[in-house]
């Protein structure tokens, strides 16, 4: 790995931009908005692209072809995190005492409750690389599909395995679930719309360059 200030985890050179590899991916990535669990941009998202690992696009791209002719596109929220986006979130949770987002993503709990239930770590899988969320946008109708819980609710609800919802809403996650799975990716207990590539290129590095398209091109 060539090394960037003496610092490999400022290396971007094994990252793509995803939609460069998956022309036909829509994105909204929150953490670059205000629109998410903290209510304000997140440290490190200086462009609203996803960047992940060659590895993670290639498969990505093998689960985009495989649900197009289903008629449906993916959409992806968050790919690679920046370590120091990380970081924002654990001060946000345990110093912080902002709840202004509580009634759209955490209303059942109290920001503390967030780490014991798995729902914030010190340390994201996103920062390895190879991690994404996202979800299902229906061709047909142009609109993401019901998954029974919006993305980043912080509750039981949002576990993919979840009966409470409608057999249609556990059948859409599952949709989701096995076109990621058959192409190497692995769900999480408690997040519909979190995937990891099981053999991830660097299960040992935490990146900390920023998601930016420019930066990449360096």
């Amino acid at each position: 790995m060539k090394v960037y200030n003496n610092d490999p985890a400022m290396d971007p050179s094994g990252f793509v931009v995803l939609a460069d590899f998956v022309p036909s991916v829509i994105q909204e990535i929150r953490y670059h908005s205000t629109y998410n669990f903290i209510g304000e941009r997140i440290d490190g998202y200086e462009e609203p692209c996803a960047l992940i690992t060659i590895e993670a696009a290639r498969a990505l791209k093998d689960v985009s072809n495989q649900l197009f002719v289903q008629g449906y596109r993916l959409k992806v929220f968050d790919a690679y995190r920046p370590a120091c986006a990380v970081k924002q979130f654990v001060l946000w949770g345990l110093e912080d005492q902002d709840i202004r987002m509580k009634p759209y993503f955490y209303p059942q709990q109290q920001k503390q409750e967030l780490f014991e239930k798995g729902y914030i770590a010190s340390r994201s899988s996103h920062s390895r690389g190879s991690a994404v969320d996202l979800t299902l946008l229906d061709m047909k109708t142009g609109k993401e599909v019901d998954m029974g819980s919006p993305f980043d609710l912080f509750s039981e609800l949002s576990h993919p395995d979840n009966k409470s919802i409608s057999q249609e809403q556990y059948e859409n996650r599952m949709t989701l679930q096995r076109a990621m799975m058959s192409a190497g990716f692995e769900p999480i207990y408690c997040e519909w719309w979190h995937f990891m590539l099981k053999n991830e290129p660097y299960p040992d590095t935490y990146f900390e360059f920023p998601v930016s398209a420019s930066y990449l091109k360096r």
